[in-house]
């Protein structure tokens, strides 16, 4: 494609109305950002390199597509942490660059271990400062963003116990669901399902990381063991009939991110992914980014790939983003004015779109 019809079709893709489920705060940062923030700090970064700087924390062409490769980048971003005032800025940047590209809802997951490590903060004052900076971003930018408080399976019970516990603490705030993440492939679910039950009778959400770099098991494990509402990525739900059943039966929502999937290894190739099969056997999947700095991507491009690559129609994304948004982890009354709103705001967009 040239660059002219390429840049049109960005204009065409960034102006539609979005919703992002499945977005990690830490892998959404600015890279001129981390440029400053390493030059401030003298970090040991090449940060006098962009190229070689942006090797270490974004997936370059020349990868290997590999989850190993993939996390390391997140191991790489975890020495950016220096501050509060540094995590508060990254927060609100997050904010300011999701609603640059047009969406209206967000719901961001950030990993407060991930945030305190480097620095041993604590990790109730890292949600403060995530909470805060968020409420404040949201109301200058226009854009509803609530958020979702993450832990790794791959860490201990404990830790994720303290993590949730503050999580409910701090649900006022804006905190509505947890998600449990980290390595499928070699560490169970289960051991995490009495808190989990916990934070879910204390008005918490669930969503829980399965069946990406594990198996079709792992999504019945986390529907049927962790009472996942929705589940990260999930793809790999497609190789198991009776997970496939079991999802669509339960109404699960599936927070697919493509091109993280072919980055990460999960796929083989964009045009390989199931996403439309997904949708064919009836389940409900959303697109979202999961993390677009790392993916160099924006919600828009996930957008046009879905239909100028794996075959959506307009009327598909439309449907998507309206799952999207019924699937939002709102109070009813909040989600079905979220509902009501894009139902109306894709419709102008329609209508604008078919004239021009």
């Amino acid at each position: 494609m040239s660059q002219e019809p390429r840049q049109r079709h960005r204009v065409f893709y960034k102006s539609i109305p979005k919703v992002e489920l499945h977005r990690h705060l830490e892998g959404s940062l600015r890279l001129s950002t981390m440029i400053e923030i390493a030059r401030e700090f003298d970090l040991d970064v090449p940060y006098r390199d962009t190229e070689k700087l942006r090797a270490m924390l974004q997936v370059q062409e020349g990868d290997p597509f590999t989850h190993q490769n993939f996390l390391s980048k997140f191991q790489s971003l975890r020495l950016f942490y220096q501050t509060p005032e540094v995590i508060k800025r990254l927060t609100r940047e997050v904010v300011a660059d999701a609603a640059e590209d047009g969406i209206r809802y967000m719901e961001l997951r950030f990993t407060p271990v991930a945030l305190t490590r480097i620095k041993d903060f604590s990790l109730g004052d890292a949600m403060k400062w995530v909470i805060a900076s968020t409420n404040e971003a949201s109301e200058e930018y226009g854009i509803k963003t609530r958020l979702i408080a993450s832990t790794n399976r791959h860490e201990s019970v404990e830790l994720a116990s303290e993590v949730i516990h503050l999580a409910i603490d701090f649900k006022d705030g804006g905190i509505v669901g947890i998600d449990l993440a980290g390595d499928e492939a070699n560490f169970p679910g289960e051991p995490f399902a009495p808190i989990i039950k916990e934070a879910k009778q204390a008005g918490l959400h669930v969503t829980i990381h399965a069946g990406e770099w594990g198996g079709a098991d792992n999504v019945i494990e986390a529907i049927e063991k962790l009472g996942a509402e929705r589940i990260g990525h999930g793809v790999r739900v497609m190789e198991n009939p009776n997970a496939v059943a079991l999802a669509r039966e339960k109404q699960v929502t599936f927070e697919v991110c493509p091109t993280s999937n072919y980055q990460s290894g999960v796929v083989p190739s964009l045009n390989e992914h199931p996403l439309p099969q997904m949708i064919k056997e009836g389940l409900d999947a959303t697109i979202n980014t999961d993390d677009p700095s790392i993916s160099q991507i924006e919600l828009s491009d996930e957008y046009e790939l879905a239909c100028e690559g794996l075959g959506f129609t307009l009327p598909d994304l439309r449907e998507s983003i309206l799952d999207a948004a019924r699937a939002s982890f709102l109070d009813k009354v909040e989600r079905k004015a979220l509902v009501d709103s894009l139902t109306k705001d894709i419709a102008d967009w329609t209508t604008k779109n078919s004239k021009d």
